[in-house]
């Protein structure tokens, strides 16, 4: 009886880290592009830079830089999108076709 408790307790405690482990992994694969005007938002993944117009200086950091400059009033954080493949400019959210 005392083996199958101990069991119980392993798996459990083996769920709970797998799952801490996805949550940090998800959270830890966010990027932050921004563009040349300080327009700066969420992405999931980093596209080539080239699919962007060179007019609009768009630049991809990671999560560490976004926490040491999300304070800059440099920066204006726009709003992250379900579908990030595009960009800001000027305020406006531009989809890039796939």
């Amino acid at each position: 009886m005392h083996s199958i408790k101990s069991l119980r307790t392993g798996v459990l405690a083996a769920v709970l880290a797998a799952g801490t482990i996805a949550a940090t992994a998800t959270i830890a694969s966010a990027d932050v592009a921004c563009n040349s005007s300080g327009e700066c938002w969420t992405t999931k993944q980093r596209y080539d830079v080239t699919i962007y117009p060179p007019e609009v200086g768009v630049q991809f950091y990671d999560n560490d830089w976004r926490k040491a400059h999300e304070h800059d009033t440099h920066y204006h954080w726009m709003k992250d999108r379900d579908d990030d493949r595009g960009y800001y400019s000027h305020g406006e959210w531009h989809a890039i076709q796939k």
